[in-house]
């Protein structure tokens, strides 16, 4: 019924190295964590270029730093231009950084890193509370 294999394996078999570098679960969680952070921050610069506040810019603040420790010191990439100024994009614009946050929430938990788990949780508390009926009128 089926055809049997004919060529070689890919994978390697226990005790044989092969010709390209592994990384380990921690390195791998590194790096994913540290790109669900930018991705945030790109996205929480986008907010601050729309609505500016002190929070937004603290926050930025700390996700550059997050990002720049995963990665070795190269800090990431800061936007400051906005394209629109209306309410549904602000509106659609929380909701991504709050899904955002929470991707970097579960990476940050599984990797242990209490500094980046806190900072998710408070950007997912904030970014919850922007998309909130009431806040959305007080803008």
């Amino acid at each position: 019924m089926y055809e049997p294999i004919r060529t070689k394996s890919v994978h390697t078999t226990a005790g044989t190295t092969s010709d390209f570098p592994h990384r380990s679960r921690e390195e791998e969680l590194d790096i994913q964590l540290a790109g669900h952070l930018a991705a945030l921050l790109a996205v929480t610069d986008e907010i601050r270029a729309i609505a500016p506040s002190g929070d937004l810019d603290a926050a930025g603040e700390r996700l550059t730093a997050q990002v720049a420790r995963l990665r070795d010191g190269v800090a990431p990439a800061r936007s400051s231009v906005a394209d629109a100024l209306h309410e549904p994009r602000l509106l659609s614009l929380h909701q991504r950084a709050h899904a955002l946050a929470g991707r970097a929430l579960v990476v940050a938990a599984s990797r242990a890193d209490t500094a980046a788990a806190i900072l998710a949780a408070e950007r997912m508390d904030a970014h919850a509370s922007a998309t909130a009926p009431a806040s959305l009128a007080a803008h």
